[in-house]
């Protein structure tokens, strides 16, 4: 099967270096961490708001990871503001996410099938700059078919609510875990790369790397807190050792769902 590429996003780190108002921690200096870690890109969502990234970090996040030959993926709202961001950059690749101000993190997918009007010209302007298009989706196939009929390249399958319902031990796991696999094959199956991400820790990477389309998993949040305890580095390390062992053994996604399951 093939290898599952790592994106490390290292949005939390520039939230703690905000809370104080500092200058450290440096999302950049962890940014060059994860790399030599065995990351494979640096994922940063600019917010409107700006309450963790800032635009100073694309600037030298863009800088490092041109240097390193490594991709920078910059999850972006659907705006005119992050529109010509975008094309000023022009990263490897830019995830179209939701974003509202209130929200503590990125609750759910866009809904690119209701939004495909407003959608659809900003994935061809991004496109058309040489820019790797991708849509941050839940698992639903209405929208994986919208991704696609918008120009996408790429969706981002989330999978909030399936680790979410891991760590709580719902019944609802499994089914959940259906609808990630359902949405992968079918997305690989219109020509869609697919990739996925949002609230994948230690427990829930397994049953998500073994999802034979997958092609890359983005994960933030957990690593950095992780980092607290047992270094940046060494988070990367098991993530990306946790990630092959599933590549290796393919039938761990179903075992682990049987599991939920008892």
């Amino acid at each position: 099967m093939t290898k599952l590429r790592l994106g490390v996003n290292i949005d939390h780190v520039a939230t703690v270096r905000n809370a104080r108002g500092e200058g450290y921690p440096d999302p950049v200096r962890a940014a060059e961490m994860a790399l030599a870690a065995g990351a494979d890109g640096i994922t940063a969502h600019l917010r409107e708001d700006r309450r963790h990234i800032s635009d100073a970090d694309i600037d030298a996040l863009a800088a490092i990871t041109r240097r390193r030959g490594r991709p920078l993926n910059l999850e972006m709202a659907v705006t005119p503001e992050m529109e010509a961001i975008a094309l000023a950059h022009r990263p490897h690749a830019a995830c179209l996410v939701p974003e509202r101000r209130e929200e503590v993190t990125t609750e759910g997918g866009l809904d690119v099938a209701r939004g495909r009007n407003a959608i659809a010209p900003v994935v061809q302007k991004l496109v058309d700059a040489g820019i790797r298009v991708s849509c941050f989706i839940d698992p639903d196939l209405a929208q994986v078919a919208a991704a696609h009929g918008c120009g996408a390249q790429v969706v981002e399958l989330h999978t909030g609510a399936w680790c979410q319902a891991v760590r709580e031990r719902s019944p609802a796991a499994p089914a959940l875990l259906v609808k990630l696999q359902a949405a992968a094959a079918e997305a690989h199956r219109l020509g869609l790369e697919v990739h996925a991400g949002h609230g994948i820790d230690y427990e829930t990477v397994k049953p998500i790397a073994a999802i034979p389309e997958l092609m890359e998993l983005n994960i933030g949040h957990f690593l950095i807190g992780e980092a607290i305890f047992i270094g940046l580095g060494p988070a990367i390390q098991r993530m990306r050792a946790l990630m092959d062992e599933a590549r290796s053994a393919p039938n761990s996604g179903a075992e682990f769902a049987k599991s939920l399951a008892k």
